[in-house]
């Protein structure tokens, strides 16, 4: 039977190993004992270490024929470069700001595959695009994407389903957008508009970062973009918190002491954006692909509506990235996909079959992408 370590166990990272660990072995890796409960508790094999250490991390992923990377953002870049060193197959959904291919030589020296942002947007909606753009003339694709709690509570509205300091940073970090065949950069939160989708009402959009590697690699789409979404409202309030330093890195002086306001923000803020006990979330999706196929004009839309699974108590957003996730393991396992470097989403569905087996497995799992 085939070895898979996953490093770290946290909602996403607890969801793909006890997916995985129906066809695999599996190994889960974390520094939290708390974190590698379930896991434990369901008969799956767990390693309590500092995966910042890199002779702990070699050694977690020893005998892995895979690793799947679902770390905290700010720990992923450096973990994936050790997995690859080591000569390891990785499925990444660390979702890190550094830019990947720089690790691309690296990979393809030690002939390694390694998948990177394989969530679900970015993920699944890359997956989308690339079995599009090698169908037909993509000439716009637009993507709106959020993770939400199913119930509204004042005043944030808001709970955190993947580490809430990657949600700040999406909060910080610039967006950037195709419009034109030009690429813009706006602030985020930027761009503000409202969008009804169905079964949700009307939510708020706005500009993040989440085109990432489809920059790079589909330079010939014209109009490309991804937007945030939340319940109405949301923007202004995380705005006056920017504007006001509350998410600064940059130390401050309080009564003598150096602090970075982002990290007292953190402390305050986490605990009320931690989802509570049987408490559900809900992901929202809308992609839609245009241009011409067979010199015809097109349109492809996907809709995706989720919730939290209240029988295996599994968060959404656990779901809905980790199933992806497992899908595209399976994939690599198996020889589906072996191109080796650095592989971002939309190199999956280019080639032919991937995306009618993913959205065959994500199906099974009762993750459903409704296309019309």
């Amino acid at each position: 039977m085939k070895k898979i370590t996953v490093l770290g166990a946290g909602l996403v990272g607890n969801a793909i190993a006890l997916d995985l660990a129906k066809h695999y072995e599996v190994c889960s890796a974390d520094a939290s004992g708390d974190a590698l409960a379930k896991l434990q508790a369901c008969g799956i094999r767990t390693v309590q270490t500092d995966l910042t250490d890199a002779a702990a991390l070699k050694s977690a992923i020893s005998e892995a024929d895979l690793v799947v990377g679902a770390l905290p953002g700010f720990l992923g870049f450096e973990a994936l470069k050790r997995c690859i060193e080591a000569g390891k197959n990785v499925v990444d959904i660390s979702f890190f700001p550094e830019d990947a291919f720089h690790l691309d030589e690296l990979a393809k020296r030690n002939g390694v595959t390694a998948v990177v942002d394989c969530g679900v947007a970015p993920g699944m909606g890359n997956v989308i695009l690339g079995y599009h753009h090698a169908h037909m003339q993509v000439n716009s694709f637009r993507c709106w994407v959020g993770g939400l709690p199913q119930i509204r509570e004042w005043p944030w509205e808001y709970k955190a389903v993947f580490s809430p300091v990657d949600v700040i940073e999406e909060y910080l970090r610039p967006a950037r957008y195709v419009e034109g065949g030009r690429l813009v950069v706006r602030e985020a939160l930027s761009d503000p508009e409202l969008i009804f989708i169905d079964g949700m009402g009307t939510l708020e959009a706005f500009n993040s970062d989440g085109l990432r590697s489809l920059i790079r690699t589909m330079p010939d789409i014209p109009n490309m973009i991804e937007k945030t979404l939340r319940y109405p409202g949301s923007i202004e309030y995380l705005r006056v918190l920017r504007a006001a330093g509350y998410f600064s890195y940059e130390e401050i002086d309080v009564k003598g002491q150096k602090i970075r306001p982002v990290d007292v923000t953190a402390k305050l803020l986490f605990p009320k954006w931690k989802l509570k006990p049987g408490e559900g979330d809900i992901t929202v999706m809308r992609i839609v692909v245009e241009g011409l196929e067979n010199n015809r004009p097109q349109n492809y839309t996907y809709d995706l509506l989720d919730k939290y699974d209240p029988e295996t108590d599994t968060i959404s957003m656990a779901r809905t990235t980790g199933y992806t996730c497992s899908a595209v393991a399976k994939l690599v396992l198996s020889g589906r996909f072996a191109r080796k470097g650095i592989c971002p989403p939309e190199y999956i569905g280019a080639e032919p079959g991937n995306l009618k087996t993913i959205l065959a497995y994500l199906n099974d799992r009762n993750v459903q992408y409704l296309q019309h």
